[in-house]
């Protein structure tokens, strides 16, 4: 049996939000505005956790995919207590499948983030740890087929490598077509989009899985990088 969609894609209206609250960042107009943000921005995304959970499962049962904020949904509201910035609403809304641990960030995870200009989604990680980095270096070094085998999909000029880079070379003697991702000190595989109208598409979800599984051996090296790192520390 298929399964039910509720996503019908988002709305033009979305984007408007998205925009007008980057020039309104004051609670009297989202107060003013609320109804929109929950009906052009929550609840679509709440349907697009719906419809790609059962997929995701599939790929890890251990994923978060209950459709609520702070599950698997960004919060509207910016954390201004320690920040410069104090802007009290975001201008983009992000869903992340992430495995529901309290060092979450620096394990591999899957999201999508909409923005006004644009939208992507990808997986990786949010904030890696050197131990987990070097780990992974590692492995890269000893078990570089391995690695190569994960990575095939990358030859579809769609999905991109991004995160933040070492300006020393952390590899000299390292294979050519291996040498960049010695230089990774955190990174994640994204598919960049400007808007268009596959946004305002339910045919947005099926793009998304697809991404999603073409990137689920990745995912599962990661995981399995990050868990090893911490188990060998932790035995020595």
């Amino acid at each position: 049996m298929d399964q039910k969609k509720y996503f019908q894609g988002f709305f033009p209206e979305t984007i408007d939000f998205l925009n007008a609250i980057s020039y309104n960042n004051n609670k009297q107009w989202f107060e003013l505005h609320k109804n929109d943000y929950e009906q052009y921005l929550l609840e679509p995304f709440k349907f697009l956790v719906a419809d790609l959970s059962e997929s995701i499962l599939k790929i890890d049962p251990l994923l978060e995919v209950r459709p609520q904020v702070n599950k698997t949904i960004s919060r509207i509201y910016r954390d201004t207590r320690f920040s410069k910035d104090k802007r009290l609403y975001r201008d983009r809304m992000w869903l992340t499948f992430k495995r529901p641990t309290e060092n979450w960030l620096e394990a591999p995870a899957y999201f999508f983030e909409l923005m006004p200009d644009g939208y992507r989604f990808g997986m990786g990680f949010y904030n890696a740890t050197k131990l987990t980095m070097d780990y992974f270096r590692q492995q890269l070094t000893e078990h570089p087929e391995e690695f190569e085998r994960v990575i095939t999909f990358l030859s579809d000029r769609t999905f991109r490598v991004e995160g933040e880079l070492y300006k020393k070379n952390m590899c000299p003697d390292a294979e050519n077509n291996l040498r960049q991702w010695y230089q990774w000190k955190t990174f994640y595989i994204s598919c960049n989009n400007e808007i268009d109208d596959l946004l305002f598409s339910d045919e947005l979800t099926a793009r998304i899985i697809l991404a999603f599984e073409k990137m689920a051996s990745l995912y599962h090296y990661l995981m399995k990088i990050k868990e090893e790192a911490i188990s060998n520390n932790v035995g020595r």
